[in-house]
């Protein structure tokens, strides 16, 4: 059985590449962090299964696209990464918050946390469930409770 920190090493490397996938639009890799069932709740829809994971990560680099302009770099990064590890299963929370180069400079564009249900299957850790809070829209900021101290997280 692996241990507390190849498991949390395992999380920590899926959500590097959730975002490098997401940043650079590639659809497959991103569907691939999720188990078949997966799915995100994010801040326009519930997305569920790769196909449409993939064609959600693929729109979304269009929009992006569509917003900063064509070949302006969008970039997620991650932080404050709290995990709890249950046998094949485990709860994370992390902090995440996105930048843009702007015409006039560097720019911040959002932040907010993700709240995540992972499965570990064929030896492989997967999202089940990823819920995005993200502080700039209405209705998906996180409120005053700690994120890190829900039931299921604590240690």
């Amino acid at each position: 059985m692996p241990t507390y920190a190849e498991d949390r090493a395992e999380i920590e490397d899926l959500m590097a590449r959730y975002l490098f996938a997401l940043d650079w639009g590639d659809g497959d890799a991103y569907a691939a962090c999720f188990t078949e069932d997966g799915g995100i709740d994010w801040a326009r829809e519930t997305t569920v299964g790769r196909p449409a994971l993939a064609a959600m990560c693929n729109g979304f680099a269009a929009a992006m696209e569509n917003i900063m302009g064509k070949g302006v770099p969008h970039r997620h990064f991650l932080s404050h990464v709290a995990v709890t590890v249950n046998g094949d299963e485990a709860q994370a929370r992390a902090a995440w918050f996105e930048a843009a180069r702007r015409d006039d400079g560097f720019g911040k564009a959002s932040f907010g946390h993700y709240e995540d249900h992972l499965v570990r299957v064929d030896g492989r850790w997967l999202f089940r469930r990823r819920k995005i809070y993200n502080e700039f829209l209405p209705g998906r900021s996180a409120g005053q409770a700690n994120p890190a101290m829900e039931e299921g997280m604590k240690r």
